[in-house]
């Protein structure tokens, strides 16, 4: 029997302590709701915040993590180069990345990416078509040919990312701008996975659409045993 995936959830938890109403959306934190979906769906599931001693992410918890899911927003920069490195590296061996939303700005995804990361936003709470345009992708299982997002931020293109090597989701706007929402990165033995609905202001994580498609990115990003990565010099086999 397949042991269940081990998700970590990670939230600076600040809007939902200083925003009412934030608060009254996500009266347990947005990582909260998010960990409370991906329990349901049969996953082993923490959560991890920015004030905890060492961000909630000790060399223990990331070595008892399978994937890393990321929600940031205001505090970027308070994120140490400690705890950067060392989500680095694990991503590198080979741990899932699931960044959500704000965090395209975090310091983690920008290492990762090697760019900018930047983008166009508007917030009007306006509505969010989300196309599936690679509908044979493990993360759109389960969806529709597009859903729709009542109110949230817009995000638009140029996003400052390098090629996805899987296109998954493109977002249209009201105002016209599309958006790479859902896109799919290798980096070492490591899977990422960004997508891009999720402002704090509107219940956007309690959407079932949007739940769906981070517990198909979890399954996805999650470890697949196979050989042992070897690096450096090596002896000549025996033929």
């Amino acid at each position: 029997m397949t042991p269940p995936i081990r998700v970590t959830v990670w939230n600076e938890y600040r809007h939902e302590k200083k925003n009412p109403k934030i608060a009254e959306i996500y009266p347990e934190g947005i990582h909260g709701a998010i960990a409370a979906h991906l329990r349901a769906q049969g996953m082993t599931v923490r959560t991890a915040t920015l004030d905890e001693p060492e961000h909630g992410l000790t060399e223990s918890v990331l070595a008892e993590t399978d994937v890393l899911v990321w929600w940031g927003h205001i505090a970027h920069n308070e994120v140490s180069n400690e705890i950067v490195d060392r989500v680095q590296a694990r991503v590198l061996e080979g741990m899932g990345l699931i960044v959500l939303h704000s965090g395209h700005f975090s310091r983690i995804f920008k290492r990762l990416m090697g760019t900018s990361c930047d983008l166009k936003w508007r917030e009007m709470g306006e509505k969010e078509r989300v196309w599936v345009v690679e509908p044979g992708h493990p993360i759109a299982e389960g969806l529709d040919t597009y859903f729709e997002v009542p109110q949230s931020e817009m995000y638009g293109e140029r996003f400052d990312i390098p090629a996805p090597d899987t296109l998954v989701f493109v977002s249209w706007f009201q105002g016209g701008e599309i958006f790479r929402s859902g896109c799919c990165f290798h980096r070492g033995s490591g899977k990422i996975f960004y997508f891009s609905p999720g402002h704090e202001t509107h219940p956007i994580y309690h959407q079932p659409e949007i739940l769906r498609v981070i517990a198909n990115a979890a399954r996805w990003a999650a470890p697949v045993a196979g050989p042992k990565i070897r690096f450096g010099n090596v002896p000549q086999p025996m033929l």
